[in-house]
């Protein structure tokens, strides 16, 4: 039996359990993932980029060959309740918005260490020498980029290719964060990888970007800033939608960060922007919330459309 538009379906629904319940604290597919793929690199780890892209081609090309196995075997009534498995597992919308608003609290509540404390489990940055503007800033930041990371890129995926391109899209972000960093051991052997990520996070970036615009308090300054600001980031994903968002939100991002122990110096996004304020973070991820939600309405649009337009030419060749 042929369940019609099931991705989409599939989508909405895994989409509306993220919304209802987040990310489990224990037992999470992608945690189990993650194991596996460390312990994948210390068999394979080499100072090379040979040895990293075989390892990305393994950990990411035998996530999509069981997730399209599993769709097989699902079958076309199966469909939507694997796809809603799926899409509910590689989403954290809801998970962002719970971590964001904990160092958000902490920061309202003048508890700087605490909101430090925090701050790991939302970015990978160095949060002992951020005062709380730094704090917010970060988490500001960090909202921004896994809206298309964590939310809008995997729905982008989902609707180009049903289970297989959710679940390889979260098994090459998850990749990029475990080893896609410039550190010394992972400079070589992670370059596959964050090279990946780039490419399979282009489409969500640029959606994420257009949907901030879209739904954010200011749409033309969200425009302006992506245009003037989104390429002179060192990411050509996460550049598009920081801008975005600081231009939406009429604050100003980026300038100096560390990252284990490594100074960075970004350029300034939305430089005529003002400081990010506690007050901000709730704001970030009330547009965060925002772009989900229109992001899940475009995605499962576009493969509905998608579905009937090939379910319309295979009629019309069967009748011929």
């Amino acid at each position: 039996m042929r369940v019609p538009h099931a991705t989409a379906y599939g989508m909405a629904l895994g989409y509306l359990g993220d919304l209802l319940t987040g990310d489990p604290r224990r037992g999470h597919p992608v945690a189990g993932f993650g194991r596996a793929a460390s312990a994948l690199e210390r068999r394979l780890w080499r100072d090379h980029r040979a040895a990293g892209a075989l390892y990305t081609a393994l950990c990411a090309g035998g996530t999509a060959a069981l997730a399209a196995l599993l769709a097989r075997r699902a079958g076309r009534a199966g469909a939507p309740a694997l796809t809603a498995a799926t899409a509910w597992a590689v989403l954290g919308g809801t998970g962002l918005a719970r971590e964001a608003r904990a160092v958000g609290a902490a920061l309202a509540a003048g508890d700087t260490d605490r909101a430090r404390e925090l701050l790991p489990r939302l970015c990978g940055r160095d949060p002992a020498a951020l005062d709380e503007r730094a704090l917010a800033r970060a988490v500001v930041e960090s909202v921004a980029e896994n809206t298309s990371d964590a939310v809008v890129g995997a729905l982008v995926w989902g609707a180009a290719a049903g289970v297989p391109g959710l679940a390889a899209f979260r098994a090459v972000n998850t990749l990029d964060a475990m080893v896609g960093h410039r550190s010394p051991r992972h400079r070589n052997f992670g370059w596959a990888s964050a090279r990946l990520d780039d490419l399979a996070g282009w489409p969500g970036a640029r959606l994420t970007a257009a949907l901030a615009a879209a739904a954010g308090p200011d749409p033309r300054g969200a425009l302006r800033a992506w245009r003037a600001d989104g390429h002179r980031h060192p990411s050509p994903n996460a550049g598009p939608v920081e801008a975005a968002f600081a231009g939406a939100l009429g604050v100003r991002l980026g300038g100096t960060l560390s990252y284990g122990g490594r100074v960075e110096h970004r350029p300034v996004l939305n430089a005529g922007g003002r400081p990010v304020e506690v007050a901000d973070i709730e704001r970030a991820v009330a547009l965060s919330r925002r772009v989900g939600a229109l992001a899940l309405v475009v995605c499962c649009a576009a493969r509905a459309a998608g579905e009937r337009l090939t379910g319309e030419r295979v009629t019309g060749e069967g009748r011929r």
